[in-house]
């Protein structure tokens, strides 16, 4: 079939997008008694074109990290020291060693420090050196493609990444006064918050264009221990009860000293005098403290499809680079694996471009045909069902929380309830989707779109629109009554 619904087309025109700026494939998966899938053709529309998928990209990535290193994989973060325990004191440094683990979040790193003081550990005479010696330098630059190099979405890849480099600082009216809260998270040791915003009385849903933020923050990396100071002024609406100001403003190793630091005295234990921290690499003469394993990978792949996190993305592409290639890791290497997978997949993409594997780039491209052909083919892997419960679903959660919700409620009266779960992507210029819909009659199609135009903003109509039609069996043919 290659005729857009009538819907999609009305649309376009009405969001003054041209039919020729977007490209979809539409499949329908089916699987008989036997289990064996087939896949029929239900429309193609300029689907052959490559086009920038924005982070419909992570799909590629995520896929084949699944496969290659198995759902159950975990990062290990090793530790080091060059002293000795004694009476409960390591009189020494302590060297950390990263693979590159994605969510090395606070609650993790608490699991570390509980680690740690199972050795006999209470307290710290040493300071921090972080190796990074698992990725190449070229991959830790920080290059963005919009100049906003502050945002959380452009942090650069890390071997030893905490809390994604960012700090995420609460701000809200308080409910027994009228001043503002402000709190942050991760804690830092030396953080300080000045707060001199001030209240108005103004609908919150602009909450932050009055709002002025600096950081007084080391410059020097041996000044990792030194006091900062988060300074917040402007206007902030009384109508705001809750929204989160997050910023990437403090060099790595500034954020992960402080970060270690405030960890090891939350869960208890005591510095000899705070610690500086630097990267260096671990010394041949050091010994081992302990290897901290992180998350798994399963968990890992629904952050970065339900969420589109694009520096974990990149990381799981590096760390194939590194499994496969040894380190250190190059996103060259991580391409060349990927590439190599797909072609053992049997699935050739000659318009492929992949710059880093999230989609955060003006270069990546694919065609939605091949992009459509990714999807069938997960679903005869042994980790499809991992691989479709990692993507967002309309109407719930992830990028597609409020998504569909009108078409959602059409069939609330049905038993059995159609659901789309669908992989977003969005830059300046772009809109994509791709995933699965089950439809209102039990059908699975695989389907993926991309708009590519000045005015793809306005594209998200008619992607909703394209979804609603498959939720209601739009490529079958209707009975005659």
């Amino acid at each position: 079939m290659q005729q857009i619904p009538s819907a999609v087309t009305s649309s376009l025109q009405k969001n003054q997008i041209p039919k020729e700026a977007m490209s979809i494939s539409v499949v329908r998966v089916a699987q008989d008694g036997l289990g064996k899938i087939s896949a029929v053709p239900q429309l193609e529309w300029r689907a052959q074109q490559a086009m920038n998928p924005a982070s419909t990209m992570k799909l590629i990535t995520t896929l084949t990290g699944l496969d290659i290193l198995g759902p159950q994989y975990r990062w290990i973060t090793k530790l080091y020291t060059d002293g000795l325990i004694r009476q409960g004191t390591l009189k020494g440094n302590i060297y950390l060693q990263g693979s590159g683990d994605p969510k090395l979040i606070p609650e993790e790193l608490a699991k570390m420090m509980k680690a740690l003081q199972k050795l006999g550990i209470q307290k710290i005479d040493g300071n921090l050196f972080f190796d990074r010696s698992a990725y190449a330098p070229s991959v830790m630059e920080h290059n963005t493609i919009d100049g906003e190099p502050l945002r959380a979405y452009n942090v650069p890849p890390d071997p030893l990444l905490y809390a994604f480099r960012t700090l995420s600082f609460q701000l809200s009216k308080s409910r027994t006064a009228d001043f503002i809260d402000v709190s942050y998270t991760p804690s830092l040791s030396q953080l300080k918050v000045n707060n001199q915003m001030q209240l108005v009385d103004r609908a919150c849903d602009t909450w932050k264009k009055d709002i002025r933020f600096d950081l007084d923050a080391p410059t020097e990396p041996r000044a990792s221990n030194s006091p900062i100071t988060a300074n917040f002024s402007g206007a902030f609406p009384n109508t705001c009860q809750g929204v989160n100001y997050n910023v990437v403003a403090l060099d790595a190793d500034t954020f992960l000293t402080q970060g270690f630091t405030a960890a090891w005295e939350k869960a208890g234990g005591s510095w000899a005098k705070p610690p500086i921290g630097k990267s260096a690499t671990v010394p041949l003469t050091a010994r081992s403290l302990l290897q901290f394993e992180g998350i798994s990978l399963a968990d890992d792949v629904l952050d970065i499809n339900k969420y589109s996190n694009n520096v974990m993305a990149r990381q799981l592409m590096l760390t194939l680079a590194l499994e496969k290639m040894g380190k250190p890791a190059t996103t060259e290497n991580g391409e060349l694996v990927i590439q190599a997978w797909l072609k053992q997949a049997g699935l050739d993409f000659p318009e492929l471009v992949i710059e880093n594997g999230s989609g955060l780039s003006r270069t990546e491209a694919i065609s939605a045909h091949n992009l459509n052909q990714l999807l069938v083919t997960a679903r005869k892997l042994p980790i499809a069902d991992m691989f479709y419960n990692s993507l967002p679903i309309a109407g719930v959660d992830g990028t597609m929380r409020n998504r569909l919700l009108g078409q959602i409620n059409k069939f609330l009266h049905l038993k059995k309830k159609p659901e789309a779960r669908i992989k977003t992507g969005a830059l300046a210029d772009v809109r994509a989707i791709s995933g699965y819909v089950m439809s209102k009659s039990g059908k699975m199609y695989a389907v993926t779109s991309f708009i590519n135009h000045p005015n793809a903003l306005r594209g998200l109509d008619a992607h909703d629109q394209l979804l609603a039609w498959l939720m209601d069996d739009g490529p079958e043919p209707k009975q005659a009554r």
